[in-house]
């Protein structure tokens, strides 16, 4: 069974940073896509924040360019976003997102507020 399950998530001030995880249950090497969204609030769809596909490079959305990092821990089962330099608007629920055996499976999220 496939699961995600996001951590990490949690009240920063703006300027700050977090890092959020996703641990898959599955190994990692089988992935064919991996990424991060975020639902702000107001809206109902997800938004993309970062993302990569296997044995591609990351890409980003242009709002998190060189703030956030995606990357990926083999042995641990992870996949990681680093987030810097948080602004108001970073409030979200983050997403974890994969693409296996040409399935989309989606973590439960994980709440992240930018505030003082």
């Amino acid at each position: 069974q496939v699961q995600l399950v996001e951590s990490g998530g949690g009240l920063v001030q703006p300027g700050g940073s977090l890092r959020l995880s996703c641990t898959v249950s599955i190994n990692m090497f089988s992935l064919e896509y991996m990424g991060w969204y975020r639902r702000t609030p107001g809206k109902s769809a997800r938004e993309l924040v970062a993302s990569i596909f296997s044995g591609g490079q990351p890409n980003y959305a242009d709002f998190v360019k060189g703030r956030f990092t995606i990357s990926t821990d083999d042995s641990e089962n992870t996949i990681n976003l680093q987030m810097s330099n948080q602004q108001h608007n970073d409030t979200a629920i983050y997403y974890c997102n994969i693409l296996y055996r040409r399935k989309n499976y989606w973590g439960q999220g994980t709440q992240v507020t930018v505030s003082t």
